[in-house]
């Protein structure tokens, strides 16, 4: 980041991605590579893991520690599981023919929103065994995602992928990515960081620890969803849409991010109604 800063400042023409010295692992011995995508996942769960914790610690928390032990173990399973079905089925879809390249991870391919769905499946599986209420812990979990989208966008520039669109007018910040052709760019992997990421993880943590939004059942996840819906539709104008799905994009107007966001913003929408609406836990014992 402070080398993308230096570019900024010293060199107004378009700022090759390459000379940033960015490389996509940490470090290689032989032909093993420790990954910065691998480092993204790894730290935003055990992040998550760890906030939770102290989140449980709380007043008020729908969960106990061994529940959340349970969360961490399917979660991170949703997460890889549903990532790769779903890139799979929305922007991949030869692979379901090619079983053994749908078992290759370390290929890339992982879908934002295939791996919300696996999330919210294990999200209610513990639920359903634990007797807890879904929506509290949707509620929960929906404030520590942040961490992991931060970390993921992050990884995804690093490793000089998911370019924006051609820059229509100079900005200083334009860059000519690897593989991308020689036309300057918006970096939308910063974008996507900065909107879905870090906006989103100071919105839930105050939300959290200096509001009683934890008492409403739904109004964090609801929360999340309406503000990572808006976040993604808007970051969607600024990023190259996947090669094999450009004519859909140009054939509907909006990118297969911004339809699959849809869902996510209605649904976040209706939940944020409702949880206003209705009384915060505790209102009719103090009545």
């Amino acid at each position: 980041m402070l080398s993308l800063a230096l570019a900024v400042a010293a060199n107004p023409e378009p700022i090759h991605w390459i000379d940033l010295g960015l490389k996509p692992y940490l470090f290689e011995i032989g032909s093993f590579q420790l990954r910065w995508y691998s480092l993204a996942y790894l730290g935003g769960i055990l992040l998550g893991y760890w906030h939770l914790g102290k989140m449980i610690k709380a007043p008020g928390a729908p969960m106990a520690q061994r529940h959340l032990d349970d969360l961490f173990f399917y979660c991170t399973l949703g997460i890889i599981l549903g990532g790769r079905l779903g890139y799979a089925t929305f922007y991949s879809p030869e692979l379901w023919s090619n079983p053994l390249e749908l078992l290759k991870l370390w290929n890339g391919g992982m879908s934002f929103h295939g791996g919300l769905v696996g999330t919210v499946v294990a999200m209610g599986w513990v639920a359903w065994r634990g007797g807890l209420s879904f929506l509290r812990v949707i509620d929960y979990v929906a404030v520590v995602v942040p961490f992991g989208m931060l970390f993921g966008r992050l990884a995804n520039f690093i490793n000089g992928e998911l370019w924006g669109r051609v820059a229509e007018s100079p900005i200083a910040w334009a860059m000519i990515f690897p593989g991308a052709g020689p036309y300057a760019r918006h970096p939308s992997q910063l974008y996507q960081a900065g909107l879905e990421g870090l906006l989103m993880m100071l919105v839930m943590l105050w939300l959290f620890w200096r509001t009683k939004a934890r008492w409403r059942p739904g109004l964090l996840g609801a929360t999340f969803a309406t503000g990572l819906g808006l976040a993604r539709f808007v970051a969607e104008y600024f990023r190259e849409p996947d090669a094999q799905l450009s004519e859909f994009a140009v054939r509907t107007g909006l990118s297969m991010g911004q339809w699959l966001s849809l869902p996510l913003l209605v649904v976040g929408v209706v939940f944020l109604v409702r949880a206003l609406v209705r009384p915060p836990l505790g209102a009719a014992k103090q009545a």
